[in-house]
């Protein structure tokens, strides 16, 4: 058995129930990532990995002649990877101290337990010292999240280096809960150890928010497997320069520079967005949760790469929602789903843990872009969440259909991204100041102004004139 559903269980795809799902397995154990498997037994799947290498060639290739036709050197894309990933400095600082606060927990872990067998045999003063336990652990939590968000709320982080400090937040935020849940019992009864400082700070690192007393590992460390993928996560981060580059700075550079702006010019834009925009969303999926897990994973002998599942042959949202994620899901799953389904039933906790999770996205991508913005929350937490009864069963009665549906709603809901994000950022940077600037308010609905074209009319495409 294993930690995650394995991929034939078609009783959990068609809707299981919480104490169905609750009497699978909570073991890890060796297993490779899809996509490891597919593109080292499948010639059509390494096909189409070659096919994203070749578009990263040519995209290098256009990025090289444009420099040199309208600049006169070249710059591949380092320019916009440079400022993306500028002021690293005080990201690093940043960082730091997540970790420092992330590591100050095991040392209150000791010191509780130290206390509680000196006052174990009066109940009193144990309840006590349990609250006041409760209250540390919150405390560290919020003084974990504060502080980065309280620094990067006042002074504005370059956008790569904020998301990482904020990612890096929440991540030590979800270990710190796993393990102190994990660890809650074993406190107070004084039987079983509590786990050394060495796999305490292995879980911090691991790619794994569940925390175990063991992991299966590996016998060795393949040093070739660490460095082909870290040069893929290398490689993924000059892709998206170059489509920021040759995509977006084309058409939303210059946006607010002009007080008026055609309406046609806006949705020629956002269809231009399309198809950069889910490249960039299949080469995100791949940078973190396969060659930046699959890295680490080697790095640390750790035996379970199952990270996702295949999320892209999916025809119900719920699904995809599961296998998109598995690192993400099962801390959702077990530390919040399952804790609030039985007092609040399966519905609202379901909500809730949307809810949880597009506020999380939304304090990423507010703090790494300067504003608040909620694309990606109405996307996510509205049309995500509404389409989740839409697809349960019409989803297992045409799965191509709806797996056609899912992925035109993934192209549309990425370009809209793209776009939307991008109009916003250039509008606050193009526009003139205005009293009325706010964090929340977004820019580019009122500056500029949008409108129709002059004297535009609709004509008849069958009218062909010789």
């Amino acid at each position: 058995m294993s930690l995650r559903r394995p991929r034939g269980n078609t009783a959990l795809q068609n809707g299981a129930t919480i104490e169905e799902e609750k009497t699978k397995s909570l073991d890890f154990t060796h297993r490779e990532s899809p996509l490891t498997v597919l593109i080292e037994h499948s010639l059509h799947i390494r096909a189409i990995y070659h096919i994203f290498v070749v578009i990263l060639l040519i995209l290098l290739c256009d990025t090289v002649i444009y420099d040199l036709v309208e600049r006169g050197k070249i710059n591949i894309g380092v320019t916009s990877v440079v400022y993306g990933f500028g002021d690293i400095r005080r990201g690093a600082k940043l960082w730091l101290f997540e970790l420092a606060v992330a590591l100050a927990f095991y040392p209150g872990l000791k010191i509780y337990v130290a206390i509680w067998k000196i006052i174990k045999d009066y109940p009193g003063l144990c309840r006590v010292w349990s609250t006041t336990a409760i209250i540390g652990v919150i405390a560290l939590e919020i003084l974990l999240v504060a502080v980065p968000v309280y620094d990067l709320a006042q002074t504005h982080l370059a956008l790569g280096s904020s998301a990482i400090v904020t990612c890096e937040m929440f991540r030590f935020v979800m270990k710190i809960c796993a393990v102190a849940v994990a660890c809650a019992n074993r406190c107070n009864d004084g039987g079983t150890k509590l786990p050394s400082f060495s796999h305490f700070v292995y879980f911090l690192f691991a790619p794994t928010l569940l925390y175990r007393d063991e992991y299966p590992r590996t016998q060795r460390i393949r040093w070739g497997v660490v460095v082909f993928h870290l040069l893929e996560v290398t490689a993924i981060i000059f892709y998206n320069s170059f489509l920021w580059e040759r995509f977006i700075l084309p058409y939303w550079s210059d946006y607010g520079k002009e007080p008026k702006v055609e309406a046609g010019t806006v949705v020629r834009g956002m269809f231009a967005c399309v198809l950069p925009g889910v490249i960039s969303f299949l080469c995100g999926f791949y940078c973190i949760l396969h060659a930046w897990h699959n890295a680490f994973a080697e790095m640390l002998k750790f035996g379970d790469r199952l990270f996702y599942e295949d999320w892209w042959t999916t025809s119900r949202f719920s699904r995809y929602y599961r296998a998109w994620n598995l690192i993400v899901h099962s801390w959702l799953r077990d530390y919040i789903h399952h804790p609030l389904a039985p007092y609040t039933g399966r519905a609202v906790s379901t909500f809730i843990v949307f809810l949880v999770s597009a506020v999380a996205h939304e304090v990423v991508l507010a703090l790494s872009f300067g504003f608040f913005y909620p694309v990606l929350m109405i996307e996510f937490g509205g049309f995500g969440l509404l389409m989740l009864p839409l697809t349960a069963s019409s989803g297992s009665r045409f799965p191509s259909v709806f797996n056609l549906l899912m992925w035109l709603s993934f192209f549309i809901g990425n370009g809209l991204l793209w776009s939307l994000y991008s109009m916003e950022y250039f509008a606050r940077k193009n526009c003139p100041p205005s009293e009325t600037d706010s964090f929340f308010v977004p820019k580019s609905w009122s500056c500029p102004e949008v409108v129709l074209k002059p004297n535009w009319t609709f004509q008849n495409p069958f009218d062909i004139i010789y």
